[in-house]
């Protein structure tokens, strides 16, 4: 009784505290309470995450120092608001947040979240008034840009000069751009203003959710709490589709700017809706109030335009082409299913030449493992499915007679454990793909019990540290069975099960209100018996690695599952790739030695690791022009590379006949096609234009997007050229294809 006593009374003197040097503030900052049910929900949380987790974890002074300590981190993780002063206002909490939680009394939570929004107010004010003097750029000194790992600041004065520092920086990146003292003046402002802006549009709900989060992740990395929209967000992004208009939608200086349009959607087929318009309200139904909407957070305007399938909303926009003072017009849509097709598995065919032979490979790039949970248990036949749609394209590539098959699962996060094994499934005739572990100890093993395989030639599987959870299981799985060769950079190491735990079962009433758990519950393991957990899968042949390792990836996490092994799954290998991965390895490197593509972007992933190392930059306006002239030099380089006619040994991307088709209805006159084509690659290649990327137009960052996707990759390429080896080697030598590919051979 007496720690809730003393949480209550501290956390009441911060919020008066703060209340009172408010009423300086020109706009007072809102102070936050939690809403009625959240006390109730982290209770209910806590009882599930101490006693369900595969790590479970009892609430209790040393689980209240670690959520004390990822809190503030959370909330100020480069170390730029808080100072170490205000770390030590709340010490006397740092033992007592599991109280806070058992008693359903979050007031200390939300004052530590009040005082930070406190101190951002006083930082980006002291910003802004940076910005009325002047700054020394002959002074040798330097700004250190990642503050993650930097101490507490713990004076007023050296809080002062590090938002010196920080926004000295600012004005030299824009005056080294060409900016005048005016422009980077009203830049600057205006970017301040706009952080200050975004920050009063956190809620409750947000702080809650970051709250939980410290609490949930300070088990283990990859448990979360989800608030009742976060926890909507997450099932739109494993089904893949979601009820709407079919605008992709963003916020630029207060408005609601529609930045691409989903083709065949209601927004779409419409044809009164353009990249570039402004939405400023939204009425529900035929004749529904219009509600206002300039200056909403992004995801409370998508709220009030999703909605019931074959429903009416109605959009006030203010057109993006009609001139300097639009008027608006309202546009009424049908809201329809949409089908995020963009993270959709997609397939392209890449042509290599193979001395007087070309080998055709067949490239399916997956973003994500998705499945409709919902619609597969409601019996639809056609639900949404990475594995169904991979089985698509397998059989059209079967149809474009390609020799191999790449699987590009780079920067794929995971997803359905379900389809990660129903997806080996194709590659394989019937056997165990992964082990899991709970957290009794007991092992099931998920196998895939179908027979007969979707592709059965060679097949390739292209990783990199973004690789993670089913991505790792499915590349582990065809790296073990020995059907198809890994080809780039050590994956992320996510070698844990996550399910969802809904706590509205604890409530009572339809409407969501608890939000829910992602819940680690198992540890899956390879059929090996080992586990990708920390160490991720090793690729046979390895590429050169953009990552930083030491702070991304499962091993830059303080409290990770340690790495351990179990008794193998019985398996039969399908295949043996020990003797010809030393020889294509060897072809690898000799191909990359006289690559100038390959060689430069080794040379830019060493400046990048040089710098990420230093984790400095220089203030001083000599210094800096120096290294922007050699930035620019490069930059110079890469363009002539890239618009340089392509080597004869370049694979060459086979046009699709419907995009041809496609493109060739859309195409606009030569003449145009070519500036906007050289507009884009220059996007793509800018040196540093001081610049943040809602404070250039919108027709050039999406230019700039567009150049980055259809610039060389120089990775995706040597992992095509390797695979296009394989094939080579499989038909000249006829020992080595049955040991590689035995099951074909017996055919």
């Amino acid at each position: 009784m007496k720690k809730q006593m003393l949480l209550a009374t501290m956390a009441l003197a911060v919020l008066s505290a703060h209340a009172g040097a408010a009423q300086t503030d020109k706009t007072p900052d809102a102070v936050l309470k939690p809403a009625p049910q959240q006390p109730q929900a982290a209770l209910w949380a806590s009882r599930v995450l101490s006693r369900i987790h595969y790590k479970a974890t009892p609430l209790d002074d040393a689980m209240s120092e670690k959520i004390f300590d990822r809190y503030f981190k959370s909330l100020d993780g480069e170390k730029l608001f808080f100072s170490q002063a205000d770390i030590d206002q709340f010490a006397n909490a740092k033992s007592r947040l599991d109280d806070a939680i058992i008693s359903e009394n979050l007031t200390v939570p939300f004052a530590i979240y009040n005082l930070y929004q406190q101190r951002f107010s006083e930082r980006m004010g002291y910003a802004r008034e940076l910005l009325k003097g002047k700054f020394d750029f002959t002074s040798e000194e330097s700004y250190q840009y990642d503050r993650e790992k930097a101490d507490w600041v713990r004076t007023e004065a050296e809080m002062k000069d590090l938002w010196r520092k920080r926004v000295k920086n600012d004005w030299l990146r824009l005056k080294l751009a060409g900016k005048d003292e005016k422009a980077i003046r009203e830049t600057l402002d205006k970017r301040y203003e706009g952080y200050l802006s975004r920050s009063r549009k956190l809620n409750n709900e947000d702080v809650f959710q970051i709250f939980m989060n410290a609490y949930a992740m300070s088990i283990e990395p990859h448990t979360n709490y989800l608030g009742p929209r976060a926890s909507e967000n997450f099932d739109i992004q494993m089904r893949l589709s979601l009820e709407g208009i079919g605008a992709v939608l963003q916020t630029r200086d207060e408005y609601t700017v529609i930045r691409e349009i989903v083709v065949g959607s209601p927004a779409g087929l419409s044809g009164k809706l353009k990249v570039g318009d402004r939405i400023v309200a939204v009425g529900q139904g035929e004749s529904g109030p219009v509600t206002d909407i300039l200056g909403w957070r992004i995801d409370d305007v998508v709220a009030q335009i999703r909605g019931t399938k074959d429903s009416t909303v109605r959009l006030q926009v203010l057109p993006a082409d009609a001139g300097t003072d639009p008027k608006p017009v309202t546009v009424a849509l049908v809201r329809k299913k949409i089908s995020m097709e963009e993270q959709s598995a997609k397939k392209t065919i890449m042509e290599v030449r193979d001395g007087t032979a070309k080998r055709r490979i067949g490239v399916i790039s997956l973003p994500t493992f998705y499945q409709d949970y919902e619609a597969r248990s409601k019996g639809d036949r056609d639900f949404k499915s990475a594995t169904r749609d991979v089985a698509r394209l397998l059989a059209e590539l079967k149809k474009d007679k390609v020799e191999n098959v790449l699987i590009d699962l780079r920067n794929n996060g995971g997803g359905s454990l379900n389809e990660a094994v129903e997806l080996t499934g194709l590659f394989i005739d019937k056997g165990p793909v992964v082990q899991q572990r709970n957290a009794e100890g007991r092992v099931e093993v998920e196998s895939d019990t179908n027979p007969g395989l979707a592709w059965d030639g060679p097949v390739g599987v292209l990783i990199n540290r973004g690789s993670a959870s089913a991505s790792e299981i499915f590349a582990a799985a065809l790296q073990d069975y020995g059907r198809g060769l890994v080809i780039g950079e050590p994956s992320f190491g996510k070698g844990t099960v996550q399910s969802l735990y809904k706590l509205d079962r604890f409530g009572q009433g339809e409407k969501p209100r608890y939000g829910e758990l992602k819940i680690t519950v198992a540890q899956f393991f390879r059929i090996n018996g080992g586990t990708t957990q920390l160490r991720g899968v090793t690729p046979d042949i390895k590429l050169p690695s953009m990552a930083d390792a030491e702070n991304f990836g499962e091993s830059s996490y303080d409290n990770a599952l340690p790495y351990t092994v179990i008794k193998p799954a019985v398996y039969i290998p399908a295949g043996e790739l020990k003797e010809i991965v030393p020889m294509l390895d060897k072809k690898h490197e000799a191909r990359v030695a006289k690559d100038k593509d390959f060689q430069y972007l080794q040379e830019e992933i060493a400046l990048l690791k040089k710098q990420r190392k230093e984790n400095l930059i220089s203030l001083n306006e000599a210094a800096r022009r120096k290294e922007r002239d050699q930035q620019e030099a490069r930059a110079k380089l890469r363009e002539a590379r890239l618009t340089a006619a392509p080597s004869p040994d370049d694979p060459i991307l086979v046009p699709d006949p419907k995009d041809a088709l496609n493109k060739a209805i859309a195409a606009k006159p030569a003449g145009a096609k070519a500036a906007r084509q050289a507009a884009a690659m220059k996007g793509a290649i800018r040196t540093d234009d001081g610049l943040q990327a809602d404070e250039r137009s919108l027709a050039a960052e999406l230019d700039a997007e567009k150049a980055a996707k259809a610039a060389k990759d120089v990775l995706l390429n040597e992992a095509v050229h390797i695979l296009a080896d394989e094939v080579g080697l499989l038909k000249t030598d006829t020992r080595l294809a049955s040991r590689v590919l035995p099951y074909v051979n017996d055919k």
